[in-house]
């Protein structure tokens, strides 16, 4: 099965601008785990989880989708 670009594309762009797995996941009140899968676009994120991801982050939500 082939991935979607736009998770390869989120999936990079939250490796680019994480702090570390298990701290990215604990401030984003999600799990070390999911956080790996969606790196590697293994998981269709939900926008409630990507808001997460982005204020974690504290960047907005545009970043984690621009090329």
């Amino acid at each position: 099965m082939s991935k979607e670009p736009i998770l390869i594309l989120f999936g990079k762009n939250v490796q680019k601008h994480r702090i570390g797995q298990g701290k990215l996941a604990e401030l984003a009140g999600l799990h070390r785990t999911y956080i790996g899968m969606i790196e590697r676009a293994e998981k269709n994120i939900t926008l409630c989880n990507i808001e997460k991801i982005a204020k974690a982050l504290k960047i907005d939500i545009k970043e984690l989708i621009e090329k």
